[in-house]
Order: structure tokens, then C-alpha cells, then sequence
């Protein structure tokens, strides 16, 4: 008996034992203090206190809420950049001057009448080339000196389109020139000397083709910085020419092959398409080495903003104020489009400047690239790594 009533209370300690452990737990978090007690400052000490607002500016720099931040306004601001310039090029063209061709007697009455009524009727001046024979204004149509074609002759007024040189040049004058020769007594002629090909009425199928190889050219270079980093400069240019000349001939291919909206001239509009993707792709790639992750601002702005409403493309350049008309010839969205449509409608009145300007901003691109490698974010170690000790 004794023995049994001495292991009672030895079980009743063990038990309270095993308790103990529990229940000293629940009383240490009972007496333990809240965060941001005294005793929580005194365990962390300045860090507990509240952070003054230098410390906050430096904490938010650190982290990524600031880019973030900073890609809400730059996207608003393009977005608005991107319809303004676009709707101010574009959304009510107006002609400034247009070059003509003129065949016949310049002090004709008749002539005069004409000529002043379209410049009124169009709020525009008519840019007067005199030429001696048919045959010389034809030719100055073909070298795209001259939108149209006037000749004065006994029976009145001839004038020829050249809707191929600009659509929206060539809709103006045709919609004004009867009602101009009406009023001044003078009987009109209208004749389309060039006209666009059937699967382009409104001569936009190249500016939508050039502006594919733009965009895509510098979309490409982006994810090359992505998804490439490791690649080395000279393989950076490489694969660069690569997805360029591949883009290039599938555009070329979808367009004249599987829809048949144009019939282009293949391998000459390939290699243009080609040209114009290397260089919008070198032109991110520069970019990218000297401003890093921001590099798609300056590339937006230069390409899209600025090249494209600028190019011709989509309106005709007399119709473009005057400054966005001279821009648009250095940029290569311009230069594009003015090597693809001589290309596809003058193709033996090649001129060599618009191959100039994509040559010149792919020359700048690659040697910026290739003088500020070092600041390129990719590559690989070209040394092999030390073995471990």
C-alpha cells in the first residue's frame, strides 16, 4: 500500500512536469510585450523607430515600386504622344505646295485662271516646273519631281495624276480640278498616268508594310534582351541580321504571295523590308547600351512617335506640315517607305538616299554598340572561371 500511495504523487509531478513546459509558454507570450512596445524598442532600437522621409525616398528607390511608378506616367504620356501625333499628321491633311509639271504656254489665260483657282480652291501654291515637251514632264513624274501634269492647249486643260506618287495628293486634285475648271470656263481633262495596283486603292499597303518591319524589327531586339542576354555583341549583330532578313521575307511573302494585295518586285522589297528590321532592331540595341531598361522610350519616340506618322507613308508629304515632311526623310521609317514605293511603282528611277539614311543609323547603332560593349547588360565571361581551392 505504501508503495502505492508513493507512486501517486510521483505521477502527479511527472504530470505536472510535462504540463509545465505548456504552460510557462502561454505565460511568457502573456507577459511578453505587443510590437512596438518598449521593450520591442529596446530589442531592435533605431529600427523601430520611425524611419524619417530621406530614409522612406531611399527605401522606395531600392525598390521595384519605383520603375513601376514611373511606367504609369511614361505609358499614359505615350499613349496621348502616340494618337496626337498620329491624328496632327494625319486626321485633316492640308497641302502646303505641291510640285507640277508644266506643259504649254504659261501665260496662257486660260492657264492662269486654272492654275490660280487651284491654288485657291486647294488654300495651297501650285510649285510651277516649266517643261518644253510632254515627254520631259512625264520623265520628272517618274523621277517623283512632280505630283501631276499640267498641259494648256487649244482644247483647254489636260492634267494627269500620278496617283502611285500619293493617293491622298492625287484624291485632292481630282476632286478639284472640275470644279476649278467649271468656275474659271476652262474645260478639264483628268487622266490617271500612274495609278496604284488594284489590291491598294488607297496606296496604304506599303506604309502598313514598312511600319510592320519597323515595329517588329525593335520588338525583336527587345526580347533578344530578354531572352538572349548571354549572347555575346558580334552574335547580338548576328542574329539580329537573321530574324531581320527572315522577317522580311515572310512579310514580303504574306503580302504579294498569300494575299495578293501587291505585286511586288520580291527579292528588292524583301531585302528593303530586311534592311529597315536590322536597322529598327540596332536602333533598341544602341539605345539599350546607353540608357539600359528605358532604352524603348527614346526608341518609341524616334520610331513610331516621330518616323512613322513623318514617313509618307500614310499621307502624302505635301499634305504634312512642312517641318514633319523634312524629318520624316532622315528617319528610317521614312526612308523605308520612300525605297519600298519607288521599288514597287518607279522601279527604274531608283534614288540612293533613302538606302543611305538606313545605312547611316545602322552604322551609328552598331558602332555605339560595339565601342560601349562593356555596358551591354548581357554576354558571357570570355575568361574560363578559376577552380575552386
Amino acid at each position: 500500500m505504501s508503495d502505492d500511495h508513493d507512486a501517486e504523487p510521483a505521477d502527479r509531478a511527472a504530470s505536472a512536469d510535462r504540463a509545465a513546459p505548456a504552460d510557462r509558454a502561454s505565460a511568457d507570450r502573456a507577459a511578453s510585450p505587443a510590437p512596438g512596445a518598449a521593450a520591442g524598442h529596446e530589442a531592435h532600437g533605431a529600427h523601430a523607430r520611425p524611419r524619417t522621409a530621406a530614409e522612406r525616398w531611399a527605401a522606395f528607390k531600392r525598390s521595384p515600386f519605383l520603375p513601376a511608378t514611373v511606367l504609369i506616367f511614361i505609358l499614359a504620356a505615350a499613349a496621348g504622344l502616340f494618337a496626337g501625333s498620329y491624328t496632327f499628321s494625319m486626321a485633316n491633311p492640308a497641302p502646303h505646295r505641291i510640285p507640277t509639271a508644266l506643259v504649254g504656254a504659261p501665260d496662257d489665260a486660260r492657264g492662269k485662271a486654272f492654275v490660280q483657282g487651284m491654288e485657291k480652291a486647294l488654300n495651297a501654291s501650285l510649285e510651277l516646273h516649266e517643261y518644253r515637251t510632254y515627254a520631259q514632264a512625264r520623265e520628272a513624274v517618274d523621277e517623283q519631281k512632280a505630283f501631276t501634269v499640267i498641259r494648256v492647249d487649244g482644247s483647254g486643260v489636260r492634267m494627269d495624276l500620278a496617283s502611285a506618287s500619293g493617293a491622298s495628293v492625287s484624291q485632292l486634285l481630282q476632286q478639284a480640278a472640275p470644279q476649278v475648271g467649271k468656275k474659271a470656263g476652262v474645260p478639264v481633262t483628268l487622266k490617271d498616268i500612274k495609278p496604284v495596283q488594284p489590291g491598294d486603292p488607297r496606296g496604304l499597303a506599303l506604309f502598313y508594310v514598312s511600319l510592320a518591319a519597323v515595329i517588329i524589327g525593335f520588338v525583336g531586339a527587345i526580347q533578344l534582351s530578354v531572352h538572349a542576354r548571354a549572347l555575346n555583341p558580334a552574335e547580338r549583330i548576328a542574329f539580329t541580321l537573321a530574324y531581320a532578313l527572315l522577317g522580311g521575307f515572310s512579310i514580303a511573302a504574306v503580302v504579294d504571295w498569300l494575299l495578293g494585295a501587291l505585286s511586288l518586285p520580291f527579292v528588292h522589297s524583301w531585302l528593303i523590308l530586311a534592311f529597315t528590321m536590322f536597322t529598327s532592331g540596332m536602333v533598341f540595341t544602341m539605345f539599350n547600351t546607353l540608357i539600359g531598361r528605358w532604352a524603348m522610350v527614346p526608341t518609341w519616340g524616334l520610331m513610331v512617335l516621330l518616323g512613322n506618322p513623318s514617313s509618307g507613308g500614310a499621307v502624302s508629304w505635301p499634305l504634312l506640315p512642312s517641318v514633319l515632311g523634312h524629318i520624316g526623310q532622315w528617319l528610317p521609317p521614312g526612308a523605308s517607305v520612300n525605297a519600298q514605293h519607288t521599288a514597287v511603282y518607279f522601279p527604274g528611277h531608283q534614288h540612293v538616299f533613302p538606302y543611305l539614311v538606313l545605312a547611316g543609323w545602322s552604322l551609328l547603332s552598331c558602332t555605339v554598340f560595339w565601342l560601349w560593349r562593356h555596358r551591354h547588360p548581357g554576354g558571357r565571361p570570355t575568361a574560363p572561371a578559376h577552380a575552386a581551392t
